[in-house]
Order: C-alpha cells, then structure tokens, then sequence
C-alpha cells in the first residue's frame, strides 16, 4: 500500500509554512555549528565555550517580543541550542514559542566530496533522519534545513553534482514531511569566482529546475514546503559591477522559469553579502514588477548577525546593544520583504557595508 500524506498532515505542513513567511517575515538562521559559531566569536576576541555561545544565543532568542515577532516567523537552531536554557533555566526554543515563532532545525551533517568530480560535494545525514525528525518534532521543532552546495566554474557543476544534490533534498524533503516538518530545500550556489550574472542565473535556473523535478519525482507536497536559494549575482571576484534591478531582475526571471507557485515562499540566504547589500538586494526583488506568486523574504544568518556581535563583544553589559541592533536589522530585512525598504531608514552606524563573504563557506 502507497504512503501517502493524509490531508491532515498536508494542512498543518502548509499552515507551517505560511506562518514562517507571513506579512513580511522572514527567517534567523542561528544553526551555525560550534566550530562555526567559533569563527564568529573569534572576531571579537571572545572564546568558544559552550556557555558563551549560549549567551550569545540568549541575547537573539529573547529579544522584545513583539519587535521581534513582527519581522521573525521562524528560527533555524543547532542541536546544541535546542536544548539550552536562559539564566533563568527556561528552555531558549520556549521563549520562541511564547512569541509565535517556529522553530527550525538544521539536519544535515555537512558535505562530502562526489568520487571523480572537480572538488564538488553532496550532503551527509540522511542516515537516521526519520527518527532524529520525529524526536525533533516532539521537541518543538516545525521545520528543518538542509544545505547543499554547489560551485560555479568553466566545467561546474557537473550534471552528476545537480542530479545528486537534488535528489538528496527531495529525500530529506519527504522524510521531512511523513514527520510533520516542513523541509526547507537550500540548493545553494557558491558566490566564489569570477563568473558573471548571466552564468549565474543559468546555473541557478539548471539547479532549480532538477531540484523541483526531484521533489515532484519523491511526491513532496509543494505547499508544505519553502526555497532557501541563493540570489543571482556575479562572483565575488567578477570585475563587472551590477545594479541591485539587475541582480533583481535575473534572480525573479530564474524563480519564474523554474519554481512551482504552490511553493508558498522563498527565504533568500545572504551568500556572504554585507549586511546593507542582503537587505537592498531583497527590496529590489520584492519592487520587480513581475508576477511573483510566492513571498519573497529572507532566511540569514551573517547578514543579521554580524553587527549584533559588533555590540555585544561578549560583555554582559552590551545585551541590550545587541539586541536593539538584531531588532533593527531584522526590521530592515522585513520592510524589504515587502519592498518597503528605503536606506534612509538605517540608523548611524547601524549596519555594516563590509562583505561578509567566506570562501568556500561551511557552517
């Protein structure tokens, strides 16, 4: 006998999934890995040890409520999060919960070479993922992330690269899904070289497209699911310089080529932009005037973090600095969302034109 999703669970994926990216919300990916977590503390000198990462941590989780729940519909955690507490022993997940945000968990285990390809990857940890899902469901958790990767050169990504990368999120996806978790599907293409817009936008249409084949292929429900792609835009290293409508422009045409609109929304990863270029890069996609039949919004991590640490420097003294400068930045990232944004908005200092770009970047 087929398994097939009742239509109760398919109703409680979609009512997931559109919650996560209602009136302008977006996501906070906080699943940075310890190892991660270090690079970022390594910046302002502050040491990583579990309890400075669960300070840090309690600083983003409880900031003021309704700010917070005005621009956050979902937060993506890390194993060790999920299970941490405030001072106070309240569990960091419940204070999302008590502001109506979803919580999210990273379960992936991080890339391994493809044997015969030019340095190319797939994804680990489809091993157990049933069982890890359903205990992270009655732990809380409404949707899950999985990141592949995938690198622009004059010979990739290899067809073996896509094919095999979109099958493995289509079956994290339906796993996902038979444990009442609405997958997010992040099929992400490196903005490391030197190639232009266009080779970009034709790369990321030719991964979408498999990608959207192999979820049809593994019958994942469309409308309990989101799209956590990267953006169109040059390599870091292009010596042409394009305008925010033209990234725009490419990145809309690419997700109208490519993507189903029963997919309710598109939570855009950052890719190592700076803070100010992810949020004027999301206004200018949400003022295409094309029609886009799904919300266009964010899910980032660097991009809404890397001015928080900034004033927090790991001082107890500078939790409500980083707070206000979390709220303000995911305040920013909502109005763009709905392509409100204006950068008259940004106050002094407030924000950080720096790239943030990693090569190669891993979490």
């Amino acid at each position: 006998m087929a398994v097939i999703l009742s239509d109760a669970q398919k109703q409680e994926l979609a009512q997931i999934a559109k919650k996560i990216v209602a009136s302008g919300r977006g996501i906070l990916a906080a699943d940075e890995s310890s190892g991660t977590m270090g690079k970022r503390l390594d910046t302002i000198n502050v040491e990583n040890v579990e309890e400075n990462r669960r300070q840090y941590r309690t600083l983003l989780m409880t900031s003021d409520s309704g700010a917070m729940s005005e621009a956050i519909g979902g937060v993506i955690l890390f194993h060790e999060t999920l299970y941490q507490k405030d001072d106070a022993g309240v569990y960091l997940r419940d204070h999302l919960k008590n502001r109506g945000i979803v919580i999210g968990i990273k379960v992936d285990k991080g890339v391994v070479k493809l044997l015969g390809t030019k340095d190319e990857t797939t994804t680990q940890g489809l091993d157990g993922l049933g069982e890890r899902c359903a205990q992270y469901k009655a732990d809380g958790c409404d949707f899950a992330k999985w990141r592949c990767v995938l690198k622009i050169t004059d010979s990739t990504p290899s067809q073996l690269a896509i094919d095999e990368n979109a099958n493995v999120l289509a079956r994290y996806a339906s796993i996902c899904q038979q444990n009442g978790i609405v997958p997010i599907v992040e099929p992400e293409i490196l903005p490391d070289g030197n190639h232009t817009l266009e080779r970009c936008q034709e790369v990321t249409e030719k991964v979408l497209a498999a990608c959207y084949k192999a979820l049809s292929d593994h019958h994942v429900y469309m409308e309990g699911t989101l799209l956590k792609p990267n953006m169109v835009t040059a390599g870091h290293d292009c010596q042409t310089k394009y305008t925010p409508e033209q990234v725009a422009i490419a990145t809309v045409t690419a997700l109208r080529r490519t993507v189903p609109p029963a997919m309710p929304g598109v939570t855009f990863l950052s890719g190592g932009q700076s803070e100010t270029s992810a949020t004027v890069h999301l206004n200018a996609i949400n003022r295409v005037d094309a029609l886009k039949p799904w919300a266009l919004s964010f899910s980032y991590g660097r991009a809404l973090q890397a001015s928080v640490l900034k004033a927090w420097q790991g001082k107890a003294a500078n939790f409500q600095d980083g707070k206000k400068a979390f709220l303000h930045r995911a305040r920013m990232n909502s109005l763009a969302a709905q392509g409100k944004y204006e950068s008259s908005m940004e106050e002094a200092g407030s924000a950080d034109a720096q790239s943030l770009h990693v090569a190669n970047h891993q979490y």
